[in-house]
Parts: structure tokens; C-alpha cells; sequence
């Protein structure tokens, strides 16, 4: 190698040099504090994780156990209010708001309310309550179809009773249980047409189901009576 090149390999690289303490000199300590900031928040996220939420959703856990009991045994007040010694679930929905055990919260006191026939309340807890499992949240939506049916919210029933049919239709029962409640009330608000089409579908989806045999006299009823109108 000519010692030409050599020297402009060292010009090159000193330049480099110059330029990269020059940008340091301008720029070091925005991208220190950047980088500090950087980790800070890392930490504290993880810090926040750790010893917040985790104790938080602990407690939660803790609390709601009582309330679980109280739900089994079908206790809507205690399971709504605790019983002086223990918390009931609108406590932990207060005080434990974002834990899982809160969401939980949530769906036992919309049962809870449906129970006592506060429907309005049923309502407001239920459409807060969501989860990942799909049976358990096919649930959900049936009951909160009963709530709005209760509260004279017939479209919005109607509504949930589909998505409580359609979310985990491999529950045959529950699925063809909740269509069923959807297509009577269908019905009975004179919307032939689509209890009509649930009818059939509950036929379709649901073959073995005891809804499925019911849904022939429904079918047949529907089909005589719009035969009936077309005629007259």
C-alpha cells in the first residue's frame, strides 16, 4: 500500500474523528438525557408493573373471593355490598378499577342487579364487563339481551341475544338458547321476517338442540300466518 493512500486513510479517519467530538460536543448531553429518560421510563414501567399493579390485582383477587360465595349462593345484596366484613364487588369496582378482578366485578354485579331488577344498573355494569373467553362472554351477552328485554330495550335485547348465539356456537345449547330468545322476540315485535331467519338458522346450526325442534311450531306458525296476509 503507497503511503499516499496511507495519508489519506488517516485524513479520512481523523476527519471522522473531528466531526463525531464535534456532533458530541453539540449534542452529548440531549442524547445522555434522551437515553437516561430512555431507561427511566423502561424502569418505571416495569417498577409501575411490579409493584403497583401486581399488588393491586393481588388485593383485588383477595377481596373478591367473599363475593364469589355470596354469587354462588345467589346473595345479590351481599354479593353487590359485602356483608360489613367483607367487600362486596362495588367496592372492588371503586377502589380496584383495571384489575381483572374489577372487570369480574363488573359482570357479577350486572347479574347481581338483574336479579334485584335494577335493569338500568344491570346494563351499565354488563357492557363494562369483557373477556377473552368466548363462553363465558356468550354468556355476558345473553344476559345482558335479559337486561335490556327487562328494561323494555327490545331492539337492543334482540340485539345481544344474537351476538350471545353467535359468539361460541360450540356451546350448541347456549348458542341455540339465546337465537331462540332472539327469534321470540322477533316475533312477538312482529318482525317476521328475521325471527323467520333465526328460526331456520337455529334448524341449520343446531340440529340436535331441543330449540330446534321447538323452532318448527315457531316456523310453521310464522309461515301460516304471512301465507294468511299475502292471501287477504
Amino acid at each position: 500500500m503507497s503511503e499516499q493512500i496511507v495519508d489519506a486513510q488517516v485524513v479520512e479517519t481523523n476527519e471522522a474523528l473531528t466531526k463525531a467530538k464535534s456532533f458530541w460536543d453539540k449534542n452529548g448531553k440531549i442524547v445522555v438525557g434522551f437515553l437516561i429518560g430512555f431507561f427511566v421510563t423502561i424502569g418505571g414501567y416495569f417498577g409501575y408493573k411490579q409493584f403497583i399493579v401486581k399488588p393491586k390485582e393481588e388485593k383485588a383477587a383477595d377481596i373478591i373471593y367473599k363475593a364469589q360465595q355470596y354469587f354462588q349462593q345467589d346473595s345479590a345484596r351481599l354479593v353487590l355490598e359485602g356483608d360489613g366484613t367483607s367487600k362486596g364487588v362495588l367496592y372492588i369496582i371503586s377502589n380496584y378499577g383495571g384489575t381483572k378482578a374489577a372487570n369480574l366485578a363488573h359482570y357479577y354485579a350486572g347479574v347481581s342487579y338483574l336479579k334485584l331488577g335494577d335493569f338500568n344498573k344491570a346494563i351499565e355494569h354488563l357492557k363494562d364487563f369483557t373477556t377473552n373467553a368466548k363462553q363465558i362472554q356468550a354468556a355476558a351477552y345473553g344476559v345482558l339481551g335479559d337486561a335490556y328485554a327487562e328494561a323494555g330495550k327490545n331492539d337492543d335485547a334482540i340485539d345481544n341475544y344474537k351476538k350471545a348465539g353467535n359468539t361460541f356456537e360450540s356451546d350448541e345449547a347456549l348458542s341455540a338458547e339465546y337465537l331462540f330468545r332472539a327469534a321470540l322476540l322477533s316475533a312477538t315485535l312482529k318482525k317476521d321476517k328475521e325471527a323467520l331467519d333465526i328460526f331456520k338458522s337455529i334448524k341449520e346450526k343446531f340440529p340436535k338442540t331441543e330449540k330446534a325442534q321447538q323452532a318448527d311450531k315457531y316456523i310453521n306458525r310464522i309461515s301460516v300466518e304471512k301465507a294468511d296476509l299475502s292471501i287477504n
